[in-house]
């Protein structure tokens, strides 16, 4: 059951808005330079750190749309009567988010790049750092849509737990892009499974909560 629940995500995210979040992402890198000025230099200083915030704030937009659809329509109700736990659920949710989010995050990291003028060390690194930052985004934006479905006001909320949660990502995966520290990127990599392995766990109590 949980490969089709995958293919489910991915369908009806990219027949929805899976082209929001990198979209967002590249207007967040356009900005930058127009913020900070023409400064080659600062640009290359700061670009990872900058394409970090725009992949935290993309995690953002599609929150809304992960778990509330599904709850309002019976169909958490219909997978659960079919024997999936809750835990099942949100490892098929999260799975389908990451296909449908990191890798046209990876994509669009690309033009970002090349916009804040990152040399060839600094983009491999911090593709590297993307790559390995996206899946725990994805799967905190399910567990933070697991606990807010069914609140009036999720979208907000939901954004105001996510941003906390993943400071230690951008903390890290920023410092691992910038320095090419391989602690911070260790530090970013335990965090990143740490997350990986909790957020089932805490969506799929929430989710039964839903249904209670």
């Amino acid at each position: 059951m949980i490969g089709p629940l995958i293919a489910r995500e991915v369908r009806r995210a990219f027949g929805g808005a899976a082209w929001l979040p990198p979209v967002f992402f590249l207007l967040v890198a356009t900005v930058v330079p127009f913020a900070v000025g023409p400064d080659a230099r600062l640009l290359e200083r700061i670009g990872a750190g900058a394409l970090w915030v725009a992949a935290l704030t993309a995690a953002l937009l599609p929150i809304e749309r992960l778990v509330e659809p599904d709850r309002a329509d019976g169909v958490l109700d219909q997978l659960s009567l079919r024997g999936m736990s809750g835990e099942e659920i949100a490892l098929a949710k999260i799975v389908g988010h990451w296909l449908t989010f990191g890798p046209l995050l990876l994509l669009a990291s690309l033009l970002g790049a090349a916009l804040l003028g990152l040399g060839g060390g600094a983009l491999g690194r911090t593709l590297l750092t993307l790559a390995i930052g996206t899946p725990a985004l994805a799967a905190l934006a399910v567990a933070v849509a697991s606990l807010t479905a069914g609140l009036r006001g999720s979208a907000a909320l939901g954004g105001l737990l996510l941003l906390p949660l993943a400071v230690p990502l951008l903390i890290f995966g920023a410092s691992a892009a910038g320095s090419g520290e391989p602690g911070a990127l260790k530090l970013q990599a335990a965090v990143a499974l740490f997350i990986l392995i909790g957020a089932p766990f805490v969506s799929g109590a929430a989710l039964r909560a839903l249904r209670s």
